[in-house]
């Protein structure tokens, strides 16, 4: 099952660039939260920091409190491995890995991590691409055909499946259907309904209809700083902030 994340003041520096929350955000267990605003104002440097992505990048520093379920992330002694293992992502860009069959592109965080036994990991494999809808689509070829074969969509869901197969407690995807067409899209869309029975989720999207589809409580930035934080339905009808209205109802972005 899902858990939930607070985040409290929250700051992040990469390079010159930073991103401020000093409102309290509180992602609900198994439900969907929508991170919104215009190009450029943080959202994605945000999610990076709820599972310790950041820490890819050289320069980049982050202050503030995380808590998943019980475990404060930035915790000193906390290993960024484990707190990956609870908090996985989904990127904009779909990435399998080119020269492996779908069904160790499923499989390669489980055999990073030790995982040896073949028929549960058979198992494993089969359940994460169902999660992901996918697995109707590859039944029959998914030990011989590359995971770059598929299509955009497909190749996506195929990096969920990924995500899914370490059992995380928190899925983070940045911009997941950016890149794809709207059947595509309209497949991850219905597939988060699904997800959040057994898992939290956060979208980063540009989409603003997107989120107000699938989620059930929205964060807006702007210029690197979190102006709002409240139930989906709240944020598109009556904001609290000027400058949420302004951009929900299309006068900037």
């Amino acid at each position: 099952m899902g858990v939930g994340i607070e985040v409290n003041n929250l700051n992040a520096w990469f390079g010159k660039a930073q991103v401020l929350s000093d409102i309290k955000m509180s992602v609900k267990p198994n439900q969907v939260t929508a991170i919104i605003g215009p190009s450029g104002c943080g959202k994605s440097t945000y999610v990076r920091c709820l599972n310790r992505m950041h820490e890819t990048v050289a320069d980049a520093k982050v202050s503030g409190d995380v808590t998943v379920g019980e475990l404060n992330i930035y915790k000193n002694g906390t290993a960024a491995v484990d707190v990956r293992r609870r908090i996985g992502m989904v990127f904009q860009k779909p990435n399998p890995f080119p020269t492996m069959s779908i069904y160790d592109n499923v499989a390669a965080g489980l055999r990073l991590n030790g995982f040896r036994n073949r028929r549960e990991l058979d198992d494993i494999v089969e359940r994460s691409l169902r999660l992901a809808a996918l697995w109707d689509e590859v039944k029959d070829v998914f030990k011989k055909k590359s995971g770059a074969s598929l299509s955009g969509g497909q190749q996506q869901r195929l990096c969920i499946a990924r995500a899914l197969a370490v059992q995380p407690e928190v899925l983070l995807m940045d911009e997941p259907a950016s890149a794809l067409d709207p059947i595509s899209t309209g497949k991850i869309e219905e597939l988060m309904f699904q997800l959040k029975d057994q898992f939290t989720v956060v979208i980063v999207t540009h989409n603003m209809q997107q989120a107000a589809r699938v989620a059930d409580w929205t964060g807006f930035f702007l210029m690197g700083k979190l102006i709002e934080f409240d139930k989906t339905q709240k944020i598109f009808t009556t904001p609290a902030d000027k400058r949420t209205e302004d951009y929900v109802t299309g006068r900037f972005g």
